[in-house]
């Protein structure tokens, strides 16, 4: 492990990865949007716009296309979905970097409680894989990147997968839903006091849920040596999701063995995506494509 302190920044990782050079190409994006279970989804309880989990296809072009293809899945404490911001804008910059990407629009509260959500990621992992051919990319570098309440729902994703239903008819569900690696921006983690979210709680649990359930689902419980590679970003001065969060992410990835990079920025507020327009924060989009060019997910 190796630690690294700059004015106002912390950044810890435990990586066995070489750097290499920076990306110089871009791409534009070309977009199509596929319902996840295009016969009705499992549990729909209507027949809206809502009741139709999906994915938004953006595929790159250019001189750098990559092998690898990011399932994007925006925060909004499972009561709406930040989707230019954390979907469409996220997207676009990975495009211009040669990767593909696919935002996720999932189901939400108060309508829809756990596993429902989980059930949406999974299928959008194993839906990707299943036409990896297509989309131009490699089974195994399908990785999951996630803001806030979408960062729990992609961090509960890498830590209950499964190798998929070898017998099923369906191609998609004989894919396997583990995400190849997995990206956290200012994630909800536990639900264990005093840092939980309490409002993506609700949204996902319900008013009552079972305390035992509650337990199991927080995220940082799960963790094994089995979970993905992981890169972590959050603000100390977060006063939406606290920083620990992170923290108990990063140390039950490290307890486990897994490899594993975060960097904490001291003043942010939550929910920035991208930062762009701040230049304190700016720099993480940068570390974020570093981390993925070291494990070969992303152009020299």
């Amino acid at each position: 492990m190796r630690i690294g302190c700059c004015v106002g920044v912390l950044t810890l990782a435990m990586s066995a990865g070489v750097l290499m050079g920076q990306h110089q190409g871009g791409g534009s994006a070309s977009q199509k949007t596929i319902l996840l279970w295009p016969g009705g989804a499992p549990g729909a309880q209507g027949d809206e716009d809502i009741d139709k989990p999906s994915l938004a296809v953006y595929l790159p072009a250019g001189p750098n296309v990559t092998k690898t293809g990011v399932v994007v899945v925006p925060g909004g404490s499972y009561q709406n979905l930040a989707m230019d911001y954390e979907g469409t804008a996220i997207a676009e910059w990975l495009n211009a970097r040669g990767v593909a990407a696919f935002v996720l629009k999932y189901r939400l509260g108060p309508k829809y409680h756990h596993p429902v959500e989980l059930g949406d990621a999974q299928r959008a992992i194993r839906m990707v894989r299943a036409n990896a051919a297509e989309y131009g990319i490699a089974m195994d570098h399908v990785g999951m990147w996630g803001f806030s309440a979408g960062g729990y729902l992609a961090a509960t994703a890498g830590t209950k997968f499964d190798a998929g239903n070898g017998s099923s008819p369906d191609a998609i569900e004989r894919q396997g839903s583990r995400p190849d690696f997995l990206v956290l921006a200012y994630p909800v983690i536990t639900f264990e006091e005093p840092y939980l979210h309490r409002g993506s709680l609700k949204n996902l649990m319900g008013d009552d849920p079972d305390p035992a359930l509650v337990r199991s689902m927080s995220a940082e419980t799960p963790v094994t040596k089995d979970t993905p590679p992981t890169f972590l970003f959050a603000t100390t001065d977060d006063k939406t999701v606290p920083v620990m969060n992170s923290l108990m992410f990063y140390e039950a990835l490290v307890k486990a063995g897994v490899p594993v990079e975060m960097h904490l920025f001291q003043e942010g507020h939550h929910g920035v995506g991208l930062a762009a327009a701040n230049p304190k924060l700016s720099v993480w989009s940068d570390l974020v494509i570093k981390w993925m060019r070291e494990r070969g997910d992303a152009a020299p």
